[in-house]
């Protein structure tokens, strides 16, 4: 799946209303799972024990956090599209989330987006607002949506 790539900052205001490419899919395994567990200290058995989440969870194993699906917005959606002359991005937020399926171990995720809005900033930057679903790969539901802020320097 190609990348869109945008040539410069100013010329993102071009590609509003421009739906990209999905990205390339991507494997939530327990591991990732597990280490997201630690780097947040939410360990809940829900995601980090398989046996009794094969036992217990209405899902028949582990799931995701729903803040590791949006984790990986931004890792995806660079895989949609690239914005050249960038020296430092920004991700000044989330709007509008929503957790709509869960994300059993071992299934695969990615992204589709569009461009909604880009405000010019004062030196060349600019923010751009980019409307994102999180796919589960076999689901009709989604993982999330929400609209995901960045802001380019040059």
């Amino acid at each position: 799946m190609p990348r869109t790539v945008i040539p410069e900052i100013s010329g993102l205001k071009r590609f509003v209303g421009h739906e990209f490419e999905p990205s390339p899919w991507v494997v939530v395994d327990q591991g990732r799972i597990d280490a997201f567990a630690r780097a947040t200290g939410d360990d809940q058995w829900i995601h980090c024990d398989p046996e009794r989440a094969k036992r217990e969870s209405p899902f028949g194993t582990t799931i995701a956090h729903g803040n590791l699906t949006l984790s990986l917005a931004p890792l995806l959606l660079n895989q949609c599209v690239e914005v050249r002359g960038v020296r430092l991005m920004v991700n000044p937020g989330i709007e509008h989330v929503r957790l709509r399926a869960p994300v059993r171990v071992d299934t695969r995720v990615r992204l589709r987006g569009s461009l909604t809005a880009v405000r010019e900033l004062k030196g060349g930057g600019a923010r751009a607002t980019y409307r994102c679903t999180i796919e589960v790969e076999g689901e009709t539901r989604p993982a999330a949506f929400g609209d995901f802020h960045v802001v380019y320097y040059p």
